[in-house]
């Protein structure tokens, strides 16, 4: 059959590619007689594209909208086909300015879930697993799902979590620990890097350009928390939208037995403005060590809010631009005639606080430059021609059919109602979107392109090798750059050191050694014959602890084995001469000459005693000063990675380290650190791997500990 099927489509395209003339005979029969009637049609010209068809006013279905007597706004979306419901409350207060604690709501949205003044988290988690609900909360919203037969008991828990939310300290301490490895985690992803840039020089002193740095999360308390909640979700201007198998009786009953005497201070409302408006282009760099390509984001602010007349044409203009995937212009030029990326898009960000544009993507060192050049080129090109009737008929043609396949879901139909109530929308503004969306032409694109982008007003921010700075002045208007750090503030100028490298680690060497000269140092370092060193390291990334065993024998032999649940995952030894690592993926891999090279130069439990001799390459380059404290920074080279080691100018102990080899970064702080058998060690390290961030805890720590011998092979 499928033989058949295919031989007929070939057929029938045969016959469309090589007839001149289609002949089609119909019988006629009147009475005895049969009459051949031929009638001949012109073939259909491929090279012609078809005329589009009137676009259809779609019919969807009003939401049922009420109003509560404490001032929430209900949107009901009745869908009955499984018996399932969804409550979302979404608060009314626009975003505030938090200063120097930056952050507070987004803790105070990681915190929502985390206990009520009835309920502990532990209760909360276990009432909502025994009905097969979900609830999840951010800082302006929280979200509820459920079968229909459990949402009395599920509101009961939800209510709970809305209006009496407690934050216990322990909870608060937990999360506030996770940040702190989530921005050690950011301080080395480039586009989280760039993210903070784009909205900090975007959004000058505006919620959106608040960046949360280790600075203003040390200063968030559990009661800026408490304030935040308190002030934010409050009945009045609040909306609450109900979808699923409930009717309008069923879900007025239902909110104003779980919300009816909810309580709290009116919503605040604020003129945000519309972000910070360049005039020429203003270019700003952050320095990532090492890395072997930059991460471009070209960005501008833009005055819209959502239901404009021009958001339908401005977002087809846009997905023309580089929001339209392979297709779109950007891809064309930088991915696919230069080959300067693997991807470079664009995106149209519009909400009632403010809106922007921004172009990105990841570039070669070599190219960094030519690839602005070619984003700068293809937004001057876009405002000044017309773009080709091709792009635009695709363009609305998958937008069309994007937005006919959302009509599908009934939350889209609840979020519509929503959109119209928040922004004061016509009634049919979605009724009428595919007959606005088919009305847009080339002459519209044009003049949205000119209205609302530019090529000479951007912020053009690059994170990447310092080597490519000199590159980058010819783009900004007035020949300056502006270096920032990873969380968008202003980089302090690196001081001269007060003492030489040597003496940074004599002084280092005394403090871990508890000494106060070299010779007695060494002669306590000389009685360690060998050391194991047992981490727990759990993560938010998988489940469970890890064990990493470190094991040190005098003079010069090391190891290292990781193990979850009783399985090694990866395991590595040095035995002075040679050495092989292994993991469950790849097997076992000899060291090659180079990395045994390295490994000689750094060998040792403080193996800066030994730099001097050992052939390291290392420099004392200044001090930094980090959150308002100062650090010595040591740059070392072994021949393998460029290392950054951070030494506390008053205490000396090593507190930072970020190693830079083949564009990778990892980063280790150190911190609780403690005297065991004369000498001081890290209790606790964090560790960034990959993106991932890992916590670890000493378990095990022993000085001159038995080793058996087949560790080092």
């Amino acid at each position: 059959m499928k033989k058949i099927i295919i031989f007929s489509f070939l057929l029938a395209f045969n016959l469309a590619a090589f007839a001149q003339v289609v002949k089609t005979k119909t019988t006629v029969k009147k009475g005895a007689t049969t009459k051949v009637v031929t009638k001949t049609q012109e073939p259909l010209d491929r090279a012609i594209r078809p005329k589009a068809g009137i676009a259809p006013i779609i019919n969807i279905k009003d939401s049922e909208v009420f109003t509560t007597g404490n001032g929430i706004t209900v949107v009901l979306s009745e869908n009955h086909k499984l018996p399932r419901v969804s409550i979302n409350l979404v608060t009314g207060s626009d975003p505030k300015l938090e200063g120097n604690k930056a952050g507070v709501s987004e803790i105070a949205g990681q915190l929502l879930m985390s206990g009520t003044t009835n309920r502990t988290k532990d209760v909360l988690d276990s009432e909502i697993d025994y009905i097969g609900a979900s609830i999840n909360a951010g800082s302006e919203s929280i979200f509820l799902a459920c079968l229909t037969k459990h949402l009395s008991k599920a509101m009961d828990v939800y209510a709970d979590v809305v209006m009496n939310a407690n934050f216990p300290q322990s909870e608060f301490d937990r999360i506030v620990k996770q940040q702190e490895s989530s921005l050690l985690s950011a301080k080395s992803s480039p586009d989280q890097i760039a993210s903070n840039v784009e909205s900090k020089v975007n959004f000058t002193n505006h919620p959106y350009g608040e960046v949360m740095t280790e600075a203003t999360l040390a200063a968030i308390t559990r009661e800026d928390v408490v304030n935040y909640y308190k002030n934010t979700f409050t009945p009045t201007g609040s909306y609450i939208v109900i979808v699923g198998d409930i009717n309008k009786e069923e879900a007025i009953k239902l909110v104003n037995t779980y919300f009816g005497n909810w309580k709290g201070v009116q919503n605040s409302k604020a003129d945000l403005g519309n972000g910070t408006f360049n005039k020429g282009n203003r270019v700003i760099f952050v320095k990532k060590p090492g890395a072997v390509q930059s991460t471009i984001s070209i960005s501008f602010p833009v005055i819209m809010k959502p239901g404009d007349m021009n958001q339908i044409p401005l977002t087809v203009l846009n997905t023309i631009m580089g929001g339209g995937a392979f297709k779109s212009r950007l891809m064309q030029n930088l991915r696919e005639k230069h080959a300067y990326t693997y991807g470079c898009n664009s995106r149209i960000s519009i909400t009632d606080n403010g809106s922007w544009f921004s172009a990105s993507g990841n570039f070669r060192n070599d190219v960094t430059d030519s690839a602005i050049v070619q984003i700068l080129s293809e937004l001057s090109k876009i405002t000044n021609e017309m773009v080709t009737d091709e792009e635009l008929s695709l363009t609305k043609s998958s937008m069309a059919g994007g937005f006919a396949r959302s009509l599908e879901s009934p939350s889209t139909i609840a979020r519509f109602a929503l959109n119209i109530i928040q922004n004061k929308l016509p009634k049919d503004y979605y009724q009428t979107y595919l007959k606005r969306l088919e009305a847009v032409d080339k002459g519209t694109i044009l003049e949205m392109a000119k209205k609302y982008f530019t090529a000479n007003n951007c912020n053009i921010v690059v994170v990447g090798n310092e080597e490519i700075v000199n590159k980058l002045k010819v783009f900004d208007t007035d020949g300056k750059i502006e270096f920032l750090d990873a969380f968008a503030q202003e980089i302090v100028d690196t001081k001269k050191a007060d003492i030489t490298k040597d003496q940074l680690i004599e002084q280092y060497i005394f403090a871990v050694t508890e000494t106060t000269t070299l010779k007695a140092a060494e002669k306590k370092i000389a009685k360690v014959k060998s050391m194991k060193q047992e981490l727990e390291l759990t993560s938010s990334a998988f489940p469970g602890a890890l064990k990493m065993t470190t094991l040190f024998q005098a003079p010069n032999k090391d190891a290292m084995k990781m193990e979850m649940q009783g399985m090694v995952v990866q395991k590595s030894f040095f035995d002075g001469t040679a050495g092989e690592s292994s993991n469950m993926q790849t097997g076992k891999t000899a060291m090659s000459a180079e990395e045994i090279a390295a490994k000689k130069k750094s060998i040792g439990i403080f193996p800066e005693l030994n730099y001097a001799t050992s052939g390291m390459i290392y420099e004392l380059t200044g001090i930094e000063t980090v959150n308002g404290k100062d650090y010595y920074v040591l740059k070392i080279n072994d021949g393998q990675a460029d290392k950054f080691d951070y030494y506390d100018v008053k205490t000396f102990y090593k507190v930072k380290s970020i190693q830079v080899a083949e564009g990778e970064e990892t980063a280790t702080s150190f911190d609780d650190f403690k005297s065991v058998n004369g000498f001081v060690f890290p209790q606790k390290a964090a560790m960034m791997v990959g993106g991932m961030t890992l916590e670890g805890t000493v378990k095990v720590l022993e000085i001159n500990a038995k080793i058996d011998g087949s560790n080092f092979k």
